[in-house]
């Protein structure tokens, strides 16, 4: 990504901290990431362009996070939870990672606008400038990671059919968590619990579980 339009993004993002979108101006995000207001137009095209690909890059960011916190962990039962933490985590203290990933955008966010691709566009412009994810698609591509991230080589159909039904179910209760957090305890544990339950109620689950 090039740098003038990185540092434009977090010039917008700065500036959504302080203020609802609805009063972000685009000559005061130019000016905070040095560069003329043209050059945030050529960008983006405008204000709606801007908002969603810094959405875009939050997005972006929850799969990186995602994966780095998988990874983080050699038990492979401690991954789902962590995942789970994680994610709880990165959405109390990102209003953009909790819209994106709940559907609640609140009236101080940038509510991303369909995107006006033209035809003669290129097909990494297209990617780049095309329909957000849903909620339902963020989890989606999340399971979907997961399930790489987790399965060995070579992987029996049923053993990753099972994986992907837990990390959906782990998916789940962390954004239920993220709108009704519990007063104590924490997500992780829920996880654990919950995952270690169905599983032993699973025929062939020690095969079969993440645990």
């Amino acid at each position: 990504m090039p740098a003038a339009r990185e540092s434009l993004l977090d010039a917008a993002r700065t500036a959504l901290v302080c203020r609802p979108w609805s009063a972000v101006r685009m000559v005061d995000v130019a000016a905070a990431a040095g560069v003329s207001r043209q050059t945030l137009y050529n960008e983006f095209g405008g204000k709606d362009g801007l908002g969603r690909a810094l959405v875009r890059r939050e997005i972006d960011a929850v799969l990186t996070g995602a994966d780095h916190a998988l990874a983080g962990y050699r038990e492979a039962g401690e991954r789902l939870p962590a995942l789970a933490e994680w994610l709880v985590r990165a959405a109390r203290g990102n209003s953009l990672v909790r819209a994106a990933l709940t559907g609640l955008w609140t009236p101080r966010l940038p509510v991303p606008a369909p995107a006006r691709v033209p035809a003669q566009s290129t097909a990494a412009q297209r990617g780049a400038d095309g329909p957000l994810p849903s909620p339902g698609e963020l989890l989606g591509l999340l399971r979907d990671r997961t399930v790489v991230a987790l399965s060995p080589p070579r992987a029996d159909p049923a053993d990753t059919a099972e994986l992907a039904r837990l990390t959906e179910l782990a998916l789940r209760l962390a954004l239920s968590w993220m709108q009704a957090p519990a007063p104590d305890g924490g997500v992780g544990t829920l996880v654990r619990d919950t995952l270690g339950a169905v599983s032993a109620r699973t025929p062939t689950a020690g095969a079969r579980s993440p645990r």
